[in-house]
């Protein structure tokens, strides 16, 4: 077994773990706001590294390069939406009254949203 296969086969591994701590951390959260926190940036980082694992299995074991080029893609959408569709959530759930459990010793959205 090749050098590469081993690091790929180890990136997937970790992205595993991550994702897996992701779940954990939903269900494990107090309130809607840190649910979010555990539902995007971990399980991004643990896709990420899966397919950071894809994409050096692509390159050099199959030498596919279109299929590098859709992992990579896959890769820097995912970089692109989740940090964005967590903050759309976010910025709603606020607008909607939802507070996190404890009181935020500043509170910017609230200030920017409302004035306060």
């Amino acid at each position: 077994m090749s050098a590469v296969r081993i690091i790929a086969d180890i990136l997937i591994g970790i992205g595993g773990i991550f994702a897996l701590a992701g779940t954990i951390g939903i269900l494990k959260m107090p309130d809607t706001f840190s649910r979010m926190q555990a539902s995007t940036c971990i399980p991004t980082l643990g896709t990420v590294c899966a397919l950071l694992g894809a994409l050096l299995f692509a390159i050099f074991n199959k030498g596919d390069a279109g299929a590098a080029v859709k992992i990579a893609v896959i890769c820097l959408l995912i970089l692109v939406t989740n940090p964005l569709g967590s903050h759309a959530l976010a910025k709603g759930a606020y607008k909607a009254g939802i507070r996190p459990e404890k009181k935020m010793e500043v509170d910017d959205l609230g200030r920017d949203l409302y004035g306060d």
